[in-house]
């Protein structure tokens, strides 16, 4: 009988587990693949302000960013967590962290997972204080 149970137990565990990897492979945001023109702003602490056109091969944020060497910073558990942006190194103990926009709206996705898509606009803003999140 307790054996029985254990190979249902098991059973529903994979099941729950298909489920969830499915539903994430479904949900998640899709990349564009080909060659596709980008515009990055990159907002800093002083003020300047930094326009780059970007073309690019990359499906993701990522990759398209750290090809041209704009983005830098940590390997965390959900991906890289961006510390310097155009050569401005955010300083963690001024409260400093970098936030972006893509076409105008708050990113939901770090840079690993953000998407790219011909003709997209992304603004990176130098922020500082932990109570902006």
């Amino acid at each position: 009988m307790k054996s029985k149970k254990t190979v249902i137990a098991f059973a529903i565990l994979l099941i729950l587990i298909a489920a969830m990897l499915f539903l994430k492979s479904t949900l998640s945001p899709k990349a564009e693949e080909g060659n596709k023109a980008i515009t990055v702003i990159v907002n800093h602490l002083n003020g300047d302000q930094n326009t780059i056109k970007l073309k690019t091969d990359a499906e993701y944020l990522r990759g398209a960013l750290e090809k041209k060497g704009l983005i830098g910073g940590t390997e965390q558990t959900y991906g890289l967590w961006v510390e310097t942006v155009d050569g401005e190194k955010a300083d963690a103990s001024k409260e400093q962290w970098w936030g972006y926009d893509v076409n105008g709206e708050m990113a939901y996705y770090g840079v690993d997972e953000q998407p790219v898509n011909d003709g997209d606009t992304i603004e990176f803003t130098l922020n500082e204080g932990y109570d902006q999140f």
